[in-house]
């Protein structure tokens, strides 16, 4: 049976939900089998190269199978909408159970913010990845990376916070997040102020990456395929941008 076109879909979907037919089913996973490739680049970007790519993919695919059993047809939702909370969901909670980062990778995490400590007292300024190298003796590779471990590793604690019931009763009611208390409008406009100005203060391909990759949200490799770089070049400059947004994009800022 070859790919549907989309006024077929729906079909698909009476098939599926009320008769379980297995052919259609495999379809619809098909058909959406390049969102859990998305969401595993985006995840990945932040991981150890040691994580297995397959692995998420295959966390990423049983979400997306979950996603399939669990929506209902006749609700006013994209199902891709709904099957990214599920995929994106899937590949965090595996993480966590498998603990993706070390013990020493957490250590020597902590030991590269006493460095930038100590070294940005000495220098009485904002020290540079190349400088923090330097300091700790390692590969600026590594510093990069370590970066990237530890700006995922914040948001991952506070995804932990979230309760997996918003997928299922409340879940896709639209929160009002523009409602506010002064006080969390205040702290708000500020802290998106003070990161509006650090960022002003990042090169022109730095700030073009991370609005990119924040904002339109695509993966390392599409921005790479723009701007005519490698991934692991915008990777690099990826985490170099981090790196000096490091105290901004701490777990107040990323959970406002």
């Amino acid at each position: 049976m070859t790919q549907p076109i989309l006024e077929d879909e729906q079909k698909l979907w009476h098939s599926w939900k009320h008769e379980r037919d297995p052919q259609a089913g495999d379809i619809l996973m098909k058909k959406y089998k390049p969102l859990v490739s998305y969401h595993v680049q985006r995840i990945g970007a932040g991981l150890p190269k040691n994580v297995s790519r397959d692995d998420l993919f295959s966390l990423g695919m049983m979400g997306l199978f979950d996603a399939l059993n669990k929506f209902d047809i006749n609700r006013d939702l994209k199902f891709d909408t709904y099957a990214s909370f599920r995929v994106r969901g899937a590949i965090i909670d595996g993480l966590r159970k498998e603990d993706w980062l070390p013990r020493s990778a957490r250590e020597k995490a902590k030991r590269m913010e006493a460095q930038i400590e100590q070294l940005e007292q000495k220098l009485m300024r904002h020290a540079t990845p190349e400088e923090l190298a330097e300091q700790m003796g390692l590969p600026i590779e590594e510093i990069y990376q370590m970066v990237h471990e530890h700006f995922f590793s914040n948001v991952l604690s506070i995804n932990e916070q979230q309760d997996q019931e918003e997928l299922d009763g409340i879940a896709f009611v639209i929160r009002d997040d523009d409602t506010r208390t002064p006080e969390q409008e205040t702290l708000h406009t500020e802290l998106l102020g003070d990161l509006a100005k650090n960022i002003e203060k990042l090169n022109e391909k730095e700030q073009l990456v991370l609005s990119l990759f924040y904002s339109e949200e695509m993966t390392l490799t599409e921005i790479g395929e723009m701007l005519e770089l490698s991934t692991s070049r915008i990777s690099q400059i990826h985490s170099k941008a981090l790196f000096k947004l490091r105290k901004l994009l701490s777990s107040e800022v990323i959970g406002m």
